[in-house]
């Protein structure tokens, strides 16, 4: 019993901090009921968690808009929201939940506009 002890606290320690963060925004993405970005289905409503690796101002046809990138261990998830330069409380490191419909594109999950709540 002692020997399982002392190799979970050495795993811990020897285990790079990337994957253990990685391994934590996945318990929390299963914690929030969300689906992984990986396993999403194209075209289908979806939830997806994670936090918020980069926020960024694009123009798409002539207007501004906003594309928060998550990220849940599994993958990343890129939210859009049409005619936003801001959004209050999103910004890198919180986390955060997203719902609506999956688009992929270029191989890459995007939900346009989706609902969205913060966690933790």
């Amino acid at each position: 019993m002692v020997v399982v002890g002392v190799r979970n606290v050495f795993k811990k320690f020897t285990t790079p901090v990337e994957e253990q963060d990685r391994e934590r925004r996945r318990l929390e993405c299963t914690a929030a009921g969300a689906v992984p970005t990986n396993e999403v289905q194209r075209r289908a409503l979806a939830r997806v968690a994670g936090e918020v690796s980069s926020v960024r101002i694009v123009p798409r046809a002539g207007a501004p808009s906003l594309e928060v990138i998550i990220d849940d261990g599994h993958g990343r998830a890129t939210a859009i929201f049409l005619g936003r330069k801001h959004l209050a409380g999103l910004s890198p490191g919180r986390r955060v939940v997203f719902e609506g419909r999956v688009q992929v594109e270029a191989s890459r999950v995007v939900m346009v506009n989706p609902v969205y709540e913060f966690t933790g």
